[in-house]
């Protein structure tokens, strides 16, 4: 909230309401501000505001202050993807300068790392209550490269209940843990599954669908039997992927775990829980959001990306979408995460074409 309300009063300092959709437990919120004629769509910035946390990271310097070293500027978010929402916002008094004949929207939202949770909800209401948008730029990392398609994400949690015993007694327990390993390894075959069947596009890099296992826990003690593991897993599925079967198959697998796990305890069981899903993004033929982002970029094609952004949001609300900003993902999360200076101008240039796209 200190972001937001400082964008806000930053924005009314230069004559510009901004509307904030908040979230159910008001702890949060997501901004939305015009530029220009408010009777008609135009071309939305859209950016999140949160960052991931840099606990256990070792870090040279404090990563929520900005350190310039080596043309880079050192810092937990620079590439992703703060730098993007900085140089929009510093544009302000340039988009004010003269004119737009097409306004220009900021649209900042909320949790994004955790699912995309507080773009969702901004969408609905700007589709609800203002004039639809006629395309979107999404500032995530792209090194400014155009991209125009990424794979969907789906967060799972399974919760593995066994039978409580000590160890001594190995018959008459049900070692979660035990079971959550044999769940874990078709996992593994489900990803090698994928990995065969590819990308036929030739499109992705890694070119199939990826499933990664990122926490488990459980047990007690190393002399009893474990009551309890839970393990949280997503897959990341190529745009025509059919995002189905991944979770089918492992379904029908725990289902047959259950049966000889309740041979021993009636209580035991496994379940698994969707956590968060964020829709892939689809290339559109002759979408205007690509065309205008390849004119400013000054380039002839658009490229794929793995990894997730809102752009499939936008899309599924009738949005044309395009990913392209400063900063490379292979900085993005990690510590001393940096953005080079080069692309940061390379992002300001990109503004400036668009400001005078904008005034026509």
């Amino acid at each position: 909230m200190p972001l937001i309300d400082f964008v806000r009063g930053y924005l009314a300092g230069h004559g510009i309401e901004a509307i904030t959709v908040p979230s159910e437990d008001g702890t949060k919120a997501a901004l939305y501000a015009t530029i220009g004629p408010d009777d008609r769509g135009g071309v939305v910035l859209s950016g999140h505001t949160d960052v991931v946390p840099v606990d256990g990271q070792d870090w040279d310097s404090d990563p929520f202050a900005i350190v310039e070293h080596d043309d880079r500027l050192h810092g937990r978010g620079t590439c992703d993807m703060k730098s993007f929402i900085a140089i929009a916002l510093a544009m302000v008094p340039e988009f004010l300068e003269k004119p737009l004949k097409t306004p220009v929207h900021f649209a900042l939202s909320y949790d994004e790392e955790i699912g995309c949770l507080g773009v969702e909800p901004l969408i609905n209401h700007v589709v609800e209550t203002l004039p639809r948008p006629e395309l979107v730029i999404i500032g995530e990392p792209t090194d400014m490269t155009v991209v125009n398609a990424h794979k969907g994400l789906q967060h799972y949690c399974t919760e593995v209940t066994g039978h409580e015993a000590h160890s001594s007694a190995a018959r008459s327990g049900v070692s979660a843990i035990a079971y959550a390993a044999e769940a874990l390894g078709e996992l593994n075959a489900i990803a090698e599954e994928a990995i065969r069947r590819g990308d036929p596009s030739g499109r992705f890099d890694p070119p199939y669908t990826t499933l990664n296992v990122g926490m488990v826990e459980g047990g007690t003690a190393i002399n009893i039997i474990a009551r309890r593991c839970r393990f949280d897993w997503e897959f990341r599925a190529l745009p025509d992927d059919d995002r189905d079967w991944i979770p089918e198959r492992f379904t029908r697998f725990t289902k047959g775990l259950e049966t000889r796990m309740r041979e021993v305890s009636r209580d035991a069981g496994i379940t698994t829980s969707k956590i968060a899903e964020i829709p892939v993004f689809k290339a559109g033929q002759d979408s205007p959001a690509e065309l205008l982002a390849l004119n400013l970029a000054r380039q002839n094609n658009a490229h794929a990306v793995s990894y997730g952004t809102e752009a499939g949001y936008f899309q599924a609300a009738g949005i044309p979408a395009v990913v392209c900003g400063p900063g490379s993902i292979q900085q993005a999360h990690k510590p001393n995460e940096y953005i080079e200076l080069s692309q940061v101008r390379a992002c300001e240039t990109f503004m400036h074409r668009l400001a005078g796209h904008l005034r026509g």
